[in-house]
């Protein structure tokens, strides 16, 4: 299978990966969809199109009709994947459907803030209801855990045109954390998921997952496959839970409309993958299916590193699947192991300065 790849930081370790027969630059326009046709021309042949992010998700679904002569992609309803990737919409569509989620609150300015700090009380949940908006170089993270009353003026600060939410904090402990993959065919029929539990996350409570582990969940499972079929779902997508023990209820933290980074988690033993099971169905092929391999581990080097320390060390000789580490391709754990060692010294010369 002919891999492409369409990524906008040229620097990234992804890059150095020799499974990519060809590397194409991203739009600096934006015009994305001028793009994908010249690089569909440049491949000669349909290809199946699987988004990364939820930018690209949004460009695919909303630009189907002008892609869908080059690629293979799923037949989307247009405006869906904005509205889950949306924080605010999300929020809206768990209401409408009766979905288990956080109270919500949109922050306009300071007494919205005063007001949730005092209802939600601390922590709190921060997040930008889109994204893939926020200025590069802001140091603005997607999501964030608000311990301190006094981190609420710096988010306050970049409020402007965009929007902020507050959520209420979900108290979780060491195996409250879930999260669902899924392949949804033209009926909106899971082919091919799983549900995977978030042993560890940078940073801590409101995070990526660093360490998960694949274990069989009938509500998460049950949960993701009604919601998207209720929704006229069609894709890949990569949902999050966290359950709340005092009320045993699973809350609907986030839906990306899109391949999640640990999608390799979930292979069986066929080798079988979400990927591979997009590409099967999308090129008209069946997919057969092996064992679900409940109990795989995935570990993501660096960033379990920071999270757990010394402890990573196991988890890392033992794991089943790592995000960066490949024997037969070891090019972007170099790439991604100097990057780490740069980032690392200029933090340390910024603090002694």
């Amino acid at each position: 299978m002919e891999v492409h790849g369409l990524l906008g930081d040229t620097d990234s370790p992804t890059y150095r990966s020799k499974y990519l027969a060809r590397r194409h630059p991203w739009p600096r326009g934006g015009d994305i969809v001028r793009t994908l046709t010249q690089v569909a021309g440049s491949i000669g042949r349909p290809a199946v199109l699987l988004a990364l992010d939820d930018a690209g998700a949004i460009a695919v679904a909303e630009h189907a009709a002008d892609l869908r002569p080059y690629y293979l992609i799923p037949d989307q309803v247009p405006g869906l994947p904005r509205a889950l990737a949306d924080k605010r919409l999300l929020a809206q569509l768990c209401a409408a459907f009766g979905v288990v989620q956080p109270e919500t609150r949109l922050i306009t300015g300071e007494g919205d803030a005063a007001a949730a700090v005092t209802d939600f009380g601390l922590p709190l949940v921060a997040k930008w209801a889109q994204p893939w908006l926020l200025p590069a170089g802001a140091g603005l993270r997607n999501t964030s855990l608000v311990r301190r009353a006094s981190q609420v003026p710096r988010l306050l600060q970049h409020v402007e045109g965009r929007d902020l939410l507050f959520q209420r904090f979900v108290p979780g402990g060491p195996h409250s954390d879930w999260f669902f993959h899924g392949y949804f065919d033209e009926n909106s029929r899971c082919l091919y998921g799983g549900a995977g539990r978030k042993e560890r996350a940078h940073p801590k409570g409101a995070g990526l997952t660093t360490y998960g582990r694949w274990l069989p969940n009938p509500v998460v499972e049950g949960t993701a496959r009604e919601l998207a079929e209720r929704l006229g779902y069609r894709g890949v997508l990569d949902i999050d839970f966290r359950h709340e023990a005092g009320r045993d209820a699973y809350h609907l933290l986030d839906f990306n409309p899109r391949l999640g980074a640990q999608f390799r988690l979930f292979s069986d033993s066929s080798g079988l993958d979400l990927v591979r099971a997009a590409h099967l169905h999308l090129s008209g092929r069946r997919a057969a299916r092996g064992r679900a391999g409940h109990g795989r581990t995935y570990v993501v080097e660096n960033y379990d590193l920071l999270t757990a320390g010394p402890r990573s060390l196991r988890a890392l000789c033992s794991a089943d699947e790592l995000a960066w580490l490949s024997a037969d391709d070891p090019r972007p754990f170099v790439a991604m192991a100097g990057q780490a060692m740069k980032r690392g010294f200029t933090r340390l010369a910024r603090q002694r300065a």
